[in-house]
């Protein structure tokens, strides 16, 4: 099922790639965009890779490179729903001396400008799920990131975060030893901070997820499911992601509740609560579909 890989993999949350160290802004020093071409079929590639000067985005949607230059989430951008279909791929050089955690500043200035993007910020109440700890006693593994290697492409602090998909399923890699992964029926979390799992866990449910826990660290689970629980999130997955459907795909959600995903995280000695938590909105005045000349 194509369809529902598409929509799992713009489940990549590229703002976690960032630490939240606030910086001067800087520019660019060369930038280029094109349209992202087609992917083969049954699967697809999404990412952000850094090494040394060279920052190289594959496969975002327009709205995928708002959330990353302005640290959001998905439902934090209020826009054109085309935002989200859009597809570019951009590479960009560093200017001397810029730290990575700049690169945020410089992609809005590079949306600002080749975009003509203008927006403003609203702050908004939105039913939320929070992620706390549940009454039954945490079964999840702190699991320390791996070492800081020297990468040989751009040496040591490179970043390559990437989401995958195929028919054996999908898989978001953060770097470090983190991922998240799809397939067989189970999710399979290492190395993840929970802020991360909050994201991930908001794409199969119908509220926005915010992590609540206060733990800090990284770390190891699996949820397992049943064929027809696991099929009926990755269908959710695709929906919040703004796929168009196929009408046997929705029947697929007839009698299938979420509380499977609910379950499974109890049973980890976690829970998702209702609530209700005011959030900042990006509301989108006027952006342009297509970039201006390179």
């Amino acid at each position: 099922m194509k369809w529902i890989r598409f929509g799992v993999l713009t489940l990549v949350s590229s703002a976690a790639v960032w630490a939240q160290t606030a910086a001067a802004p800087l520019e660019f020093e060369v930038s280029s965009i094109k349209p992202s071409s087609p992917p083969p079929v049954g699967q697809v590639n999404v990412g952000v890779h850094i090494d040394g000067a060279q920052v190289h985005y594959s496969y975002f949607s327009l709205k995928d490179y708002i959330r990353s230059a302005y640290q959001v989430k998905d439902f934090q951008v209020s826009g054109p729903a085309w935002l989200a279909s859009e597809r570019f791929e951009i590479a960009a050089k560093l200017p001397e001396g810029a730290a990575r955690e700049q690169v945020p500043a410089m992609l809005r200035a590079l949306l600002e400008d080749r975009f003509q993007l203008k927006l403003h910020r609203e702050s908004k109440e939105f039913p939320v799920y929070a992620l706390v700890l549940g009454k039954t006693p945490l079964k999840l593994k702190e699991s320390p990131l791996d070492e800081d290697g020297a990468n040989p492409e751009g040496g040591r602090g490179a970043i390559n975060v990437t989401a995958t998909g195929g028919r054996g399923g999908t898989r978001i890699d953060y770097g470090r030893g983190s991922y998240f992964s799809m397939a067989d029926n189970r999710f399979e979390i290492r190395k993840l901070t929970m802020a991360n799992l909050a994201d991930m866990l908001a794409r199969f449910v119908d509220h926005p997820v915010v992590d609540m826990t206060g733990l800090k660290g990284n770390y190891d689970c699996a949820l397992e499911f049943t064929p027809d629980d696991f099929r009926a999130m990755m269908i959710r997955a695709a929906i919040s992601a703004g796929v168009t459907l196929p009408p046997e795909a929705m029947r697929a959600l007839e009698g299938v509740s979420d509380v499977s995903l609910f379950t499974a995280l109890q049973a980890q000695g976690l829970k998702l609560e209702s609530r209700k938590a005011p959030l900042d909105v990006l509301v989108i005045d006027h952006v342009e579909r297509t970039p201006t000349s390179n």
